[in-house]
């Protein structure tokens, strides 16, 4: 890919000083101590696939060089994430935004006020797009991060032991969604001879998820709403078709919701096509539209998908159409 000036990119956690100036330094030496090395979260893996990407496509980058920015105020500042980088440093470079981003724009509805130089801001999927657009307009973009296909590989799909891994990433209210949801869907694949095996968002790795998926003919994603999706998006990598609750409705987000914002339709599910398995809404739909599943489980082609959409080399290259039109529209 022909473009030879380096992106220069952002990214970084926050950490700020708790009880005295300076202590965020010996706190952090103390954590990778006890703990050892920090799983990357959600909002780092942007960062970390859109490297890889970029190499993939042979595009240089620096990362986090706050003294060749300043100095090249002409050039373009892509802030990933955190927001707090937005405040932390003063920026005099046009900036692009995201994917890294606050979870809703009543955090910073002066945002476009207070940073001008902000030309783009990336979220990660289309249902935030419309979401954030109410507020900043057309400079809000959906953009996602890619999925590693070359580690996400396809299993052998012969003798496995389970029908099904249950991916429970249901986040909010879960004792009674256990109750009105999980169990009974659990109690479903008994009734049909189903049999499963489940996996916590937050309490894995993703060795234990490979482990897992390696034996399961498919799986049955749970969650409220995804604002891109990256784990379900991981596991059709391997080829593993999913049978998805998509609820719809509202964000759920309590913290937000109802009492400061009510926003939908959401989706579960973001980036998704036929070849990716099927949905369901509700337990009251799961049975019919298992038996409709079970009977399609050997057509559908979710690495497919993933191929045409989703790898790391595929968006990079959006990243860098971004870029490049950003570029344009300030000559």
């Amino acid at each position: 890919m022909k473009y030879m000036k380096p992106l220069n990119l952002f990214y970084q956690e926050p950490d700020p000083d708790r009880w005295v100036k300076f202590d965020r330094y010996p706190r952090h030496l103390i954590r990778r101590i006890v703990r050892g090395k920090p799983k990357p979260g959600g909002v780092m893996m942007v960062a970390l696939n859109l490297i890889e990407g970029l190499k993939k496509i042979g595009v240089p980058y620096r990362f986090n060089d706050y003294t060749y920015i300043r100095k090249h105020t002409d050039e373009i500042a892509c802030v990933i994430g955190k927001p707090h980088l937005l405040t932390e440093q003063k920026w005099r470079n046009p900036i692009i935004f995201g994917a890294g981003v606050f979870s809703h724009p009543i955090e910073a509805p002066d945002l476009l006020i207070k940073h001008p130089l902000i030309k783009k801001i990336l979220v990660p999927g289309r249902w935030m797009q419309t979401m954030f657009e109410a507020y900043y307009g057309d400079k809000v973009v959906a953009w996602p991060t890619g999925v590693d296909t070359g580690y996400w590989q396809p299993f052998d799909r012969g003798n496995k032991r389970y029908d099904f891994l249950i991916y429970d990433k249901v986040r909010w209210e879960h004792e009674n969604y256990q109750k009105a949801l999980i169990g009974p869907i659990e109690s479903v694949l008994k009734q049909h001879n189903l049999s499963h095996q489940m996996i916590r968002y937050g309490s894995y790795t993703h060795n234990e998820l490979m482990d897992k998926l390696s034996q399961s003919r498919a799986a049955i994603f749970l969650c409220e709403h995804e604002t891109q999706g990256l784990a379900y998006q991981q596991i059709l990598s391997t080829n593993t078709p999913i049978l998805a609750w998509d609820r719809g409705g509202y964000w759920q987000d309590p913290y937000y919701y109802p009492h400061k914002v009510q926003f939908g339709p959401v989706s579960s599910v973001p980036y998704w096509d036929e070849r990716c398995g099927a949905k369901f809404k509700s337990i009251d739909d799961f049975e019919e539209n298992l038996q409709s599943f079970l009977e399609k489980l050997g057509s559908f082609r979710p690495r497919d998908y993933i191929l045409e959409n989703l790898t790391l080399e595929i968006c990079a290259r959006k990243y860098i159409d971004i870029h490049q039109q950003v570029e344009k529209e300030l000559t």
